[in-house]
């Protein structure tokens, strides 16, 4: 027997008016969520997935415009016609929503126990004690380690992963009817992906709620699943059971996200090729409160990176994997100098020369050599600025270009190397969806031709048939132009195609470091066995 339908689009149509002119995002777009169901909505980036998602909550961009047939049903109510006060009543109560960017999603200036717990009060009738020992379950619920602790800090002192976290706790906090998922494993590492995924089946076979989980990587909902519509530049192309949709998919395009995956291996690296970084006994320590006065006890410290040691020759890609809170961002952003925070030890040397001690005006010099794309496209590209001016920021400060005309060209080049179209320079940030915007990210690094790049999860937002093409391009600037890379994800997949050496963290420490193929194909060392087993049988 069927269960009753509980949210609906109908004819769907939305068009954004931008500078550029006016942009169809969605056309003629029909799907339903039955009660206690799960529905995916799958496709590429920009495929219109989150934009049609965001309908449901009233959360429509103000350049949005919505055909005048368009519907949009949650318990037989036009969400499109509701009051503003009858769509707060809605939001965070009977439906919820895992955003896709966890640190913009997050308030920089309130601790995270406060965040979650007004989410609580405003719907509930609890005591602030209540709605505190509730905060700390639902930290316990999504794995988030030493969750008491976790209640008082700021959303920068978490890693991408625990953010995503934080996000799915709030969600949860008021055990919404309908559940929007909108990527909400992207940040996550392959081990805890599935236990997220599992978590939210269990509630929604548990309290019969519905769930839309919007995501670019078809494979990880095989076993999530009860309904899939898969979407192609704002269109539904094909929709069946999860069990059609896998065993005879119809269209072509669902054809190719089946079988997409990033393939091959790293490019050959010359044996005389010389080392162009080093860090040696690398050591981060985080101070996880503030010394009280009344109290002789020192406060508690985290130690984030533990006597680790790396090198990188030019032309070559080392990868750092571990699961989320590992320490793989914090070694990169203190082996680049970037730590603002934290009691750091250990010495960087750049082709020869000591950097850790330098002073801020000798290490602005070489940021043009030394490039960094973060973890969080949208809040690391500033919204005030139009794409072209985000490129060309970097050109100017350290003088690349004669004119405007030629940082426009190398922008354009930027751009098409990132795989984007050069038409989009006139756009700003919050048009473009996070696929799209990890890649304007790639570009601004790529512009000021580096030698080194950080790139942090750099593909997690990525669709998989982009994080193919986006590896293709990181081998093909690696072969061209000798740049090195410095490699953090936890997709094993892309590790394994691009990266020659690896080395896997957990809690701070080295677990392993050698050979791409040693490591993910010869280990021995139950800890990189659990990741290999998650990033490859998580479709089984």
């Amino acid at each position: 027997m069927k269960q009753n339908v509980i949210a609906e689009v109908k004819d769907l149509n939305i068009s954004f008016a931008t500078l550029d002119g006016q942009v169809d995002a969605l056309r003629n777009i029909n799907y339903q969520i039955r009660q206690g169901q799960m529905v995916a909505l799958v496709g590429e980036s920009g495929s219109g997935k989150s934009v049609s998602a965001r309908t449901f909550m009233g959360l429509t961009a103000e350049n949005a415009i919505i055909g005048e047939s368009s519907e949009v049903c949650f318990n037989q109510r036009d969400v499109s016609k509701l009051k503003p006060k009858e769509l707060r009543n809605l939001r965070g109560n009977e439906i919820s929503m895992i955003f896709q960017e966890p640190m913009t999603s997050l308030n920089p200036l309130y601790t995270l126990g406060e965040q979650i717990t007004e989410a609580i009060l405003v719907h509930q009738k609890m005591s602030g004690a209540e709605a505190k020992a509730r905060t700390i379950e639902l930290f316990e619920l999504v794995q988030i380690p030493q969750p008491a602790e976790r209640f008082d800090q700021y959303p920068h002192q978490l890693s991408g992963g625990q953010r995503q976290r934080v996000m799915i706790a709030m969600a949860l906090a008021n055990d919404p009817e309908l559940l929007i998922a909108d990527e909400p494993t992207t940040a996550l590492d392959v081990t805890v992906q599935a236990k997220i995924l599992q978590l939210i089946k269990e509630l929604q076979l548990q309290k019969q709620m519905s769930v839309l989980l919007i995501t670019h990587d078809l494979t990880i909902v095989r076993q999530f699943a009860d309904y899939i519509y898969v979407m192609k530049q704002g269109e539904v192309v094909e929709h069946n059971t999860t069990t059609e949709i896998f065993d005879a998919p119809q269209h072509p395009y669902t054809q190719m996200l089946i079988n997409s995956e990033p393939k091959g291996r790293h490019t050959p690296l010359d044996i005389d090729s010389p080392e162009v970084l080093r860090a040696d006994k690398m050591r981060v320590e985080f101070s996880l409160g503030k010394k009280s006065f009344f109290s002789r006890k020192p406060p508690k410290s985290l130690l984030a990176v533990d006597d680790i040691s790396i090198s990188l020759k030019r032309g070559e890609t080392l990868g750092i994997v571990g699961e989320s809170g590992s320490g793989k961002t914090t070694l990169a952003m203190a082996v680049f100098q970037l730590l603002n925070e934290g009691k750091t030890s250990g010495e960087v040397t750049w082709e020869g020369r000591r950097i850790d001690n330098m002073k801020a005006d000798e290490l602005r010099t070489l940021r043009q050599e030394l490039q960094v794309v973060f973890q969080d496209p949208f809040a690391s590209l500033n919204p005030r600025l139009s794409v072209e001016q985000i490129l060309a920021e970097g050109l100017i400060v350290n003088k690349v270009c004669a004119n405007a005309d030629e940082r426009r060209a190398k922008c354009e080049q930027a751009l098409e190397d990132a795989g984007l179209p050069k038409d989009i320079l006139n756009r700003y940030p919050h048009e473009f969806s996070g696929g799209q915007r990890q890649r304007i990210a790639i570009a601004r690094a790529l512009v000021l031709d580096p030698k080194v790049i950080l790139l942090d999860e750099p593909t997690s937002a990525l669709d998989l048939t982009i994080q193919n093409k986006i590896v293709e391009l990181l081998k093909e600037l690696q072969q061209k132009r000798g740049i090195s890379y410095l490699f953090i994800s936890h997709d094993l997949r892309v590790v394994r195609a691009l990266c020659h050496r690896v080395l896997v963290m957990r809690h701070g420490e080295e677990i392993e470091q050698g050979p791409t193929s040693e490591v993910l194909e010869q280990s021995e060392h139950s800890y990189t066995q659990k990741l290999l087993k998650a990033a490859f049988e998580i479709a089984a």
